[in-house]
């Protein structure tokens, strides 16, 4: 059964080069969709061009590695902070994946898949942060995990 993806809080529609310090190949945010307290929604098309591990992963009917659906996610949740100016104005923002709780990863995600990041912030303290995390591909959920991540940067 397909799920309506929701917006959360304000709508953004940034390129996530603009928010994250990570470039290709290891961004995995194409547009922060959304944003505000309660989470954020990004979107990331994955491609053969883009994505070089389609080549030896599963030649023939590549699928997207768990790690980088977890990845994904867990950027879309870094870029929503980013965006709300969560850091304050630092420099260089960051968050770093500290933990990964219950991943699940419930349908391969293919080359030519858009895959929907729904990052429901569960907690956040000064230096880490708590994020329930959803990946979706044609509004049926691909991934699941609870991640951890350590935030800070550079005034």
């Amino acid at each position: 059964m397909a799920t309506e993806i929701p917006t959360i809080g304000k709508v953004y529609n940034i390129a996530g080069e603009e928010l994250l310090p990570h470039r290709p190949p290891f961004l995995f945010v194409d547009t922060l969709v959304s944003s505000g307290d309660e989470g954020a929604v990004g979107e990331y098309t994955f491609t053969e061009e883009k994505n070089e591990f389609f080549k030896g992963h599963f030649p023939g009917a590549p699928i997207v590695p768990g790690v980088i659906l977890v990845e994904t996610m867990a950027q879309t949740a870094g870029a929503g902070l980013v965006a709300r100016d969560f850091f304050g104005g630092m420099r260089k923002p960051g968050f770093v994946l500290a933990k990964v709780e219950s991943a699940r990863f419930r349908k391969p995600v293919r080359p030519g898949d858009r895959f929907v990041t729904v990052a429901m912030t569960e907690r956040v303290k000064s230096i880490v942060g708590t994020f329930d995390l959803k990946g979706y591909v044609n509004g049926e959920l691909a991934a699941e995990a609870k991640v951890i991540c350590m935030l800070g940067g550079e005034k």
